[in-house]
């Protein structure tokens, strides 16, 4: 049990450090260390877990505990939690009293308009992963362009994406 808690502190805590724009960020790069590299779920099962994260009032990061709860329940969930904030809250105490020293000069301002455009990629990248692991047909993938489209152009609640998502789930139209 210790070797699998020291396992999913070291997966989180790394990308804790990598999450530049939040947790979905690096959500490809987890999938492929939970599921490739590490072999603890099914991709499917990752996306699920990632659905159910998603559609839970909350940080993003709550797929990190869902996935450590998966692998080792309580302490699995908590390890995780501590591994995906930890490192990144330290680091961006630090970075944020430095940017404080130096916020007038030029470099500051050149990369801020650098990670925003990279937080946006990295995002869409997590996104277009996970909808060709989730769209196993035509319908699944209409409904997928149909909701970015709305949440896109739209100020609607995702939760009536989400219940319009499970009702086509319901009634077999995906």
């Amino acid at each position: 049990m210790s070797a699998m808690l020291l396992a999913l502190f070291l997966v989180f805590g790394q990308l804790s450090l990598m999450a530049v724009g939040g947790a979905n960020a690096v959500v490809p790069e987890m999938l492929r260390m939970v599921v490739n590299e590490h072999g603890w779920m099914t991709a499917a099962e990752f996306t699920a877990l990632f659905a159910i994260a998603q559609s839970a009032p909350g940080p993003n990061v709550l797929i990190a505990s869902l996935v450590g709860w998966q692998m080792a329940s309580l302490p699995g969930a908590a390890i995780s939690l501590i591994g995906i904030c930890g490192p990144s809250s330290i680091l961006s105490f630090y970075v944020a009293r430095l940017w404080q020293r130096f916020r007038d000069y030029k470099l500051c301002h050149a990369i801020q308009r650098g990670f925003a455009p990279l937080s946006i990629g990295l995002v869409l990248g997590g996104a277009w992963l996970l909808a060709g692991i989730a769209n196993t047909g035509w319908s699944a993938w209409l409904l997928c362009a149909v909701c970015a489209l709305i949440a896109w152009r739209t100020s609607l609640h995702p939760l009536w994406l989400l219940g319009a998502g499970a009702m086509a789930g319901l009634l077999g139209w995906v």
